[in-house]
């Protein structure tokens, strides 16, 4: 076991360049099993989940080859066995995600249940009527049984816009027999970079980026060669950094075509962020004010389906607020388990307000001090490390395996913007 040992009340000030989605980089490793061929993966994060993906596909027969750091080489030529590892499939619910391409290609997969954040009910019906559309057989017990005779291609209506129900549809649709229609289908940039590398894979999906996709289902796919896109989660991580430490940060090849909300969000916040090309600017001169409605109605920051505000960021939304002038509403839509962290902000001397599982008002600025500290998810564990380096005084973070679920040795990179923060052995 590990924990942060923090100082805070040190102005960061520097460059730091984001690892690549995680959340595009997991469906894009279960996706390598549709093929015999290699497929070549570069910018891949190097976080604990993808381990445990990692670790996921050696177990049913991939071979990995590391070209480097962070960019791997998987060649799956057989499938070994479709029996998933379940003390595996306990940390991390993204092993669902094989259950598309392993049908596809084996037409079987014995499934654990998928583990992950403790953020509420995060139900998997949605991958289950996609699946059983398609023409899987799916029994459930101590987890999921699916077999299948071939899948055919469907018009399918998701009864919601599951980001990881979508990946799958699309994974077991690409080699179906016959055309697929996905409707009410995500869109966000990760989906899009999962159907960007079906088609250099030789599948027909047309519609991408939007929440329509056709799929031509066709007999095989071959290898091919991806480069992971910059995680726009944690670029927003790294604004809230800036903005709450009083900080100036330059954040290289961010991606800020897919940050047009969180700037939105952030400005409302009383943050300026520039747009330099493939970079973003945050500087240390921020009125860090909240942005009234009309007639100087409470504003409110709500998250949602893309494009609108992700609720991978709210944690780090709602910890800027405080330290922020003025009155604002934060409604957490998506998950009723996501706020449960906040206690540990009221203690820290945030004013806040929890209205209930998915509301809470915020009034700041919030002088905050140091505390003992529990990360109990990814996200809420990466807000409370910027919490702790606003706060006054000393912080100590514990559980920090839950932060390292979602970013690469950070403490390294905000050792090099000049915080104080050492990884400790408990």
């Amino acid at each position: 076991m590990e924990k942060f040992v923090i100082e805070g009340g040190t102005q960061l000030r520097g460059t730091v360049t984001p690892s690549g989605n995680k959340n595009a980089a997991l469906p894009i490793l279960a996706a390598t099993l549709l093929t015999d061929e290699p497929v070549t993966l570069r910018n891949v994060p190097r976080i604990r989940d993808v381990e445990d993906m990692l670790a996921l596909l050696a177990s049913v027969g991939a071979e990995i080859h590391e070209l480097g750091a962070h960019d791997l080489v998987i060649h799956t030529r057989a499938v070994r066995t479709t029996e998933l590892d379940r003390a595996i499939c306990s940390r991390i619910r993204t092993s669902i995600l094989f259950a598309g391409p392993l049908l596809a290609r084996t037409g079987q997969i014995r499934l654990p249940p998928p583990g992950g954040d403790v953020i509420g009910r995060r139900r998997v019906d949605t991958h289950l009527h996609a699946l059983r559309a398609l023409g899987a057989e799916i029994h459930v017990n101590d987890g999921f049984d699916m077999q299948t005779d071939g899948l055919r291609g469907r018009d399918i209506f998701l009864d919601e816009a599951s980001v990881t129900g979508t990946e799958n549809a699309l994974m077991a649709a690409v080699c179906a027999r016959g055309t697929t229609i996905l409707r009410n289908a995500a869109s966000e940039p990760h989906v899009q970079d999962l159907a960007l590398l079906l088609n250099q894979m030789g599948a027909r999906i047309a519609g991408i980026g939007s929440n329509t996709y056709t799929i031509e289902g066709v007999e095989k796919l071959r290898g091919a060669a991806a480069t992971i896109g910059a995680d726009y989660i944690e670029t927003g991580s790294f604004i809230g950094l800036a903005a709450v430490t009083r900080g100036e940060i330059l954040i290289k090849h961010a991606a800020p075509e897919h940050l047009r909300m969180v700037f939105l969000v952030f400005k409302r916040l009383g943050i300026e962020c520039q747009v330099r090309g493939d970079d973003v600017f945050v500087s240390a001169h921020q009125p860090l004010r909240i942005e009234n409605d009309l007639h100087d109605a409470i504003p409110t920051i709500g998250d949602g389906i893309w494009p609108q505000f992700p609720s991978d960021l709210m944690s780090i939304a709602l910890v800027v607020a405080t330290q922020c002038a003025g009155t604002i509403l934060l409604w957490e839509k998506m998950f009723e388990g996501r706020m449960f962290w906040v206690d540990k902000l009221m203690n820290m001397g945030a004013r806040v307000v929890l209205c209930d599982p998915h509301r809470a008002v915020v009034v700041g600025p919030s002088h905050l001090h140091g505390e003992r500290l529990e990360s109990p998810d990814i996200r809420a564990g990466m807000a409370l490390l910027l919490a702790a380096l606003c706060a006054r005084g000393q912080s100590t973070i514990h559980n920090i395996g839950q932060i390292d679920r979602g970013y690469e040795r950070i403490e390294e990179k905000l050792r090099a913007l000049g915080a104080r923060i050492e990884r400790v052995k408990v």
